[in-house]
């Protein structure tokens, strides 16, 4: 059974719980939830354990202004159900409740097994956006109460922003489309928000920032930095990384600190050939997760399963495993530029495209002829201009990719019937934003049917390292191909580089004798 919301009302005697010292987008989360319960007509408690009240001068602000009933508890009478959001139940950083049943709302990586009603979404930057779809799903309007002329209210959807902006480094380090739908989406009090961020710093972590940046140290080779900071909130250590990075011999740069719970990090890249959101992604691969932006990202590495790959949390182990895994991550990654280089066809092996269905949408459908707009996929934003001869094909697991229409003419022939999302793959329905307009516009309602004819079919060799491949089409972002992807060529234009994902490879592609 799919998690939603109103699956929860059924029970008589609930909690809202989110992680002791809570940051804003657990505050965020938490209400989000007690207002949808206070819409069904029930009076569901948010509280927190731990030491300490929050104390925090942008966190009181906000419970503040926004008008959270929030409290702070040192126990519990044994409720119903115990809804952890934020957090996962039986974690160091959660005070524990007993309880009849729990259930968990968390963006963060599931350290075990979990209660059978959780709807954990590691890939997603803030708990925020999660309740942000969930309540969209049962047809909750975030921003019902906003005023857009005296921006006064819109308490929720004010709470849902900030706490999506704090969780990410001020939106460096979005992981989601969703997330980038809640940060398009939320109307937000300006007034609120700047005196929130106007209160994130204290005096004690602007010491720490100047004494983090002390202790810097360089890789000249790459060039790269690192630098250990004393625990601190995260926005400290985009601050730090903002600073480092504008150092003239860094071209990249990560910043990290320790904490009782695992160890949180900042990255931050002004080169095209590292991409910040990848870097974090590598460094957190197994350990807990990073994601972001191109020049701007982030991430957190859990302690539990720091410990499981026999690292220990503490700042030499983890120094020792950051700098061990950037040098893994710049030696052992070859980059390619299309049109600079040429593959040799003798090592390569032949293939003809299997007859998929897929989808796609003319360009012209979805906005103005000479217009741009930015496809939004789980592979990030596609920006593409809106001309006659554009079109966008949908793939056999949803991914997105530009192709002229001469091209497709030849490769693809219409099919007489419903284009089907592969839903089953991807949970994400694409959108399109009009970047003139601002409007967002669903991609699939224009979707069509087609059906791959082969074409002239493609050279490619399994891939057995990291490859990093600046295509003709987009030279200024690279496609990153892992072990087992597949590097591409076309038979015609062997400088014509690519990279194809090994599930989609194996989906699309059957290997034949090379032509005469």
């Amino acid at each position: 059974m799919a998690f939603s919301l109103k699956n929860l009302t059924g029970y008589k005697n609930i909690v809202i719980q989110c992680h002791d010292n809570p940051d804003a987008d657990a505050l965020a989360s938490g209400f989000a939830l007690q207002l949808y319960f206070k819409k069904q007509g029930m009076d569901v408690p948010f509280v927190y354990g731990g030491k300490h009240p929050v104390s925090k001068s942008n966190l009181t602000l906000m419970i503040q202004n926004l008008k959270i009933d929030v409290k702070h508890v040192s126990s519990l009478a044994k409720p119903d159900l115990l809804i952890c959001v934020d957090c996962q139940y039986g974690e160091s950083n959660v005070t524990g409740f007993e309880a009849e049943n729990i259930a968990i709302i968390d963006h963060h990586q599931s350290s075990g097994k979990q209660p059978e009603l959780s709807d954990i979404r590691s890939s997603y930057g803030s708990c925020s956006t999660i309740l942000f779809e969930l309540l969209t799903e049962e047809g909750y309007d975030i921003n019902k109460d906003f005023d857009d002329v005296s921006q006064r209210k819109g308490s929720l959807s004010t709470a849902l922003y900030y706490g999506l902006m704090t969780d990410t480094g001020n939106f460096s380090e979005l992981c989601h489309p969703a997330d980038r739908d809640l940060q398009d989406s939320a109307k937000y009090n300006t007034l609120d928000i700047t005196l929130f961020r106007n209160s994130n710093y204290s005096k004690e972590e602007l010491s720490i920032a100047a004494d983090a940046l002390k202790e810097a140290s360089y890789n000249s080779e790459y060039p790269c930095g690192i630098i250990s900071s004393k625990p601190c909130d995260p926005n400290i250590l985009g601050l730090v990384s903002d600073m480092f990075l504008e150092v003239d011999s860094i071209g990249s740069c990560l910043v990290y600190s320790v904490l009782d719970n695992g160890v949180k990090y900042s990255v931050r890249s002004c080169v095209k050939e590292v991409k910040a959101n990848e870097l974090a992604a590598f460094l957190g691969e197994g350990l807990g997760g990073g994601g972001g932006h191109l020049v701007k990202a982030g991430g957190f590495l859990k302690k539990d399963l720091l410990l499981r790959a026999g690292i220990s949390c503490d700042e030499d182990s983890v120094d020792s495993y950051f700098k061990e895994s950037l040098d893994r991550y710049f030696k052992e990654t070859e980059i390619i530029y299309s049109g600079r280089h040429k593959e040799n066809p003798a090592n390569l092996s032949f293939y003809r495209k299997l007859s998929v269905k897929v989808g796609f949408v003319k360009s012209t459908d979805l906005a103005k002829e000479g217009s741009k707009v930015a496809v939004r996929t789980l592979e990030g934003d596609v920006d593409i201009a809106i001309r006659e001869d554009s079109y966008i094909i949908i793939g056999v697991d949803g991914e997105i990719y530009p192709c002229k229409k001469t091209k497709f003419e030849s490769n693809y022939e219409l099919l007489d019937e419903p284009y089907v999302y592969p839903k089953q793959v991807t949970a994400y329905n694409p959108t399109v934003n009009d970047l003139i307009s601002g409007e967002r516009i669903a991609l699939l309602p224009f979707a069509k049917s087609c059906i791959a004819t082969g074409g002239n079919g493609i050279y490619a060799r399994e891939l057995d390292h990291r490859v990093k491949v600046f295509t003709t089409w987009d030279p200024n972002k690279y496609y990153l191909g892992k072990p087992g992807d597949y590097l591409a060529v076309r038979v015609d234009d062997l400088s014509d580089v690519y990279i194809i994902e090994r599930s989609i490879f194996e989906k699309t592609y059957r290997k034949e004798e090379k032509p005469e």
